[in-house]
């Protein structure tokens, strides 16, 4: 097996979720390798791996990719299927996946990821809402004008991974969106890639005391799906 992907746990790890679902979604076979956050000890542990210390990584052969987009990036140089072929879908898929990977501050902030929670957000910040607007926007955009299901067309690719995350913090929050998104968000959440990805989450018996908190932040649990 050529491609090894290194993780951390798939309860919070937004940034590993992304080229994980891709790569199963368009059947790239890899190994995962998951190291579980771990307090401050952490970074240590994901130097053994990684230059930043941070995941998710991607190992092949003798190549090391250590940042999502490049990962990404990565694949589509030997997996057509990862990015649209149509030109103009093509460039859409890449700004919007580089918008995720740089952008939506306050959403990334203010609801951290956590596949077994429910949580009552309460009334969202100004910079929230700001960040749902523009969400919204840019589904509907990528929707209308490559005619759907999938964000650039009618194949889950990239741009669908990317944005994957956020259909989990779309339920863990309970997010107000449009019709539209709102619909897309739970397209994304019923596919067997993403479901999957959500699914072992919840099974995880890790806890991290900061992540948890960060989800928190004296917030009502409405529910909590995990089994230990």
């Amino acid at each position: 097996m050529d491609y090894q992907l290194y993780i951390a746990n798939k309860n919070y790890s937004s940034w590993s979720m992304r080229p994980w679902v891709l790569m199963t979604a368009c059947d790239i076979t890899f190994e995962e390798i998951l190291t579980p956050f771990a307090g401050t000890a952490i970074q240590h542990a994901f130097r053994e791996f990684s230059p930043t210390g941070k995941v998710p990584c991607l190992k092949h052969n003798d190549v090391l990719v250590w940042d999502s987009l490049a990962i990404i990036e990565y694949l589509a140089e030997a997996h057509p299927g990862v990015w649209p072929a149509d030109k103009q879908a093509r460039a859409w898929a890449r700004s919007a996946c580089a918008e995720m990977h740089s952008g939506f501050m306050a959403l990334r902030d203010e609801c951290s990821m956590n596949c077994g929670l429910r949580i009552e957000l309460g009334t969202p910040s100004p910079a929230l809402e700001k960040d749902l607007t523009r969400l919204a926007e840019l589904w509907a955009e990528g929707l209308d004008r490559f005619g759907g299901p999938w964000l650039a067309g009618e194949a889950f690719g990239a741009v669908d991974a990317f944005y994957a995350p956020v259909a989990v913090r779309y339920r863990t929050y309970g997010l107000t969106l449009s019709a539209q998104a709102s619909d897309y968000a739970e397209r994304l959440l019923e596919h067997p890639a993403v479901r999957s990805w959500v699914e072992q989450g919840i099974q995880e018996p890790w806890r991290d005391e900061a992540h948890e908190q960060d989800c928190l932040r004296g917030r009502r649990i409405l529910a909590d799906s995990r089994q230990v």
